[in-house]
């Protein structure tokens, strides 16, 4: 595949967005991710974002974020993943369905 440039518009009211946990949902045709900002020392959280793709896509998300990892470790460090704890995956989220 030919990789070619994309000039991309990034509107000056656009603000950044941290997120500190995501939700991942899917279905036949979409993948949907659900940023969301953990408050720490609380049992609440604010999504911040919700993105649609298509499952071509994620896989492509993936590739991407898999390079972007090893690059990242290559220069500046191996990082180490969490200690596997019983965490709550049971979320209620409200305002959303």
């Amino acid at each position: 595949m030919a990789q070619h440039e994309l000039s991309v518009n990034v509107p000056q009211t656009l603000d950044p967005v941290y997120a500190n946990r995501i939700q991942v949902a899917y279905k036949e045709d979409e993948f949907t991710f659900m940023f969301l900002h953990e408050i720490p020392g609380t049992n609440q959280a604010r999504a911040k974002s919700i993105v649609s793709i298509t499952p071509k896509h994620a896989k492509n998300l993936l590739a991407v974020l898999s390079k972007s990892m090893k690059d990242y470790e290559e220069k500046f460090g191996t990082i180490q993943p969490p200690e596997e704890k019983a965490a709550n995956t049971n979320v209620t989220m409200r305002g959303y369905s």
